[in-house]
């Protein structure tokens, strides 16, 4: 993947000398004691992080961990004291006043928690402003807020005013609005969290739709972990403005950095953040139409199992067959498509565990996991959604030798 956005040793203090606080921080002297004795905040120190083009990143904190100090660097509302901000392998951080109207034109935008709208103006006029603003043709910009309008499902909506709308549909208006402008990076400071808990769940799935549509470069603020571990490919933590861990969900879940990780992701609903392709296993014992029963009941011998899948030339799932099937059909010289069965549940990678688990209750066989054209990817068993329940490894590896 190419690195879209990358953050190098970036500080942000703020406070009439900045640059003489950094020593202090070296020192090990809390953002508190610096407060303290010198008047100055120390809103993020030494952020270094990558960002690949087309990920939806996740910047978590707590209140003054200095999320949102730090996403406001890197469309320098805030000027980092000090580091750089490479955006296409270009430092941003120097820019001046024509190169940073571009940028934030052209390059990024930015969706804000309270929405941000014009009162007094409507659905389409607020989304096609920045259009407006860079001098765009009344006939062009209206088409391309149209198109984004129906981007985030709100046609019919077009000449509605802001306090017509519920707060999740402001929303909506607000990230068709950056949309509108064609950002290669979005960012959204804790867009959702004004919204009541059903609303806002439907924006995260809303966000993940659009996401998957468009393949921007998504920079996401939140102090929710759920929210972070659902939306993130990787999600960044951070703590007194520093950064604490960074890695996928599944990474941090396994192996948090630090006790205040392990803190910070105790009461993690994981069924709701785990998906099938994070807890399947690789399918062994697969048996090809073409090789026979006889070949079925070899296999299955060799891996010490009493249930085979089948697939075609291609891996693509066409069913299972048991021993007794197998055992059965060899003595009535039936062929294996003959005896196999069909009723086979699938999931796709992506599912998550809290959707599989009725599943697994129902089914006598395990789960396969497979693609569009149903090729397998991998199995799980019973025992794999019930070890991703569990937080801790020792239980978990105890769980697997007891099943």
């Amino acid at each position: 993947m190419t690195v879209k956005l990358k953050i190098e040793n970036v500080s942000k203090i703020f406070g009439p000398r900045p640059k003489k606080i950094i020593p202090m921080i070296e020192k090990g002297i809390s953002k508190e004691e610096i407060l303290a004795k010198t008047g100055h905040t120390v809103g993020v120190y030494n952020a270094s992080m990558e960002i690949m083009e087309g990920e939806t990143f996740v910047i978590m904190g707590l209140s003054g961990s200095g999320k949102s100090t730090l996403i406001r660097c890197l469309n320098l509302l805030n000027r980092p004291t000090s580091g750089a901000i490479y955006v296409d392998g270009e430092n941003v951080a120097g820019y001046n006043k024509t190169q940073l109207k571009y940028y934030r034109q052209k390059k990024i935008a930015m969706v804000f928690q309270h929405f941000g709208l014009f009162s007094h103006r409507t659905v389409l006029e607020n989304i096609e402003y920045g259009l407006e603003v860079r001098g765009m043709s009344k006939v062009e910009r209206q088409k391309i807020a149209q198109k984004h309008i129906e981007t985030v499902g709100l046609k019919g909506y077009e000449n509605k005013y802001p306090d017509e709308l519920s707060g999740g549909m402001r929303q909506r208006v607000g990230i068709a609005r950056a949309l509108a402008n064609d950002p290669d990076i979005l960012l959204m400071d804790e867009p959702f969290s004004a919204l009541d808990p059903l609303i806002r769940r439907e924006m995260q799935l809303e966000l993940l739709d659009i996401q998957n549509r468009l393949q921007k470069t998504i920079i996401f603020i939140t102090h929710d972990v759920n929210e972070a571990f659902k939306i993130g490919d990787r999600v960044a933590v951070m703590k007194d403005g520093k950064v604490e861990q960074i890695g996928t969900p599944e990474e941090i879940l396994a192996k948090p950095a630090s006790n205040y990780i392990s803190e910070f992701i105790r009461d993690i609903d994981r069924t709701k953040i785990l998906q099938a392709e994070n807890i399947m296993m690789k399918p062994f014992g697969l048996v090809s139409l073409k090789d026979g029963l006889n070949v079925a009941t070899q296999v299955m011998r060799e891996n010490g199992i009493s249930s085979a899948f089948v697939t075609d030339r291609k891996r693509q799932l066409q069913g299972i067959v048991t021993i007794d099937q197998a055992i059965e059909g060899i003595r009535h010289k039936q062929t294996l498509e003959e005896v196999m069965s069909t009723d086979v549940i699938t999931v796709a990678p992506d599912e998550y565990v809290q959707d599989i688990i009725p599943y697994v209750l129902e089914s006598k066989y395990p789960i396969v996991v497979t693609d569009e054209d149903k090729t397998i990817r991998g199995i799980i068993l019973r025992v794999h959604v019930l070890a991703s329940i569990i937080s801790d490894s020792t239980e978990e590896t105890e769980l697997e030798t007891e099943v």
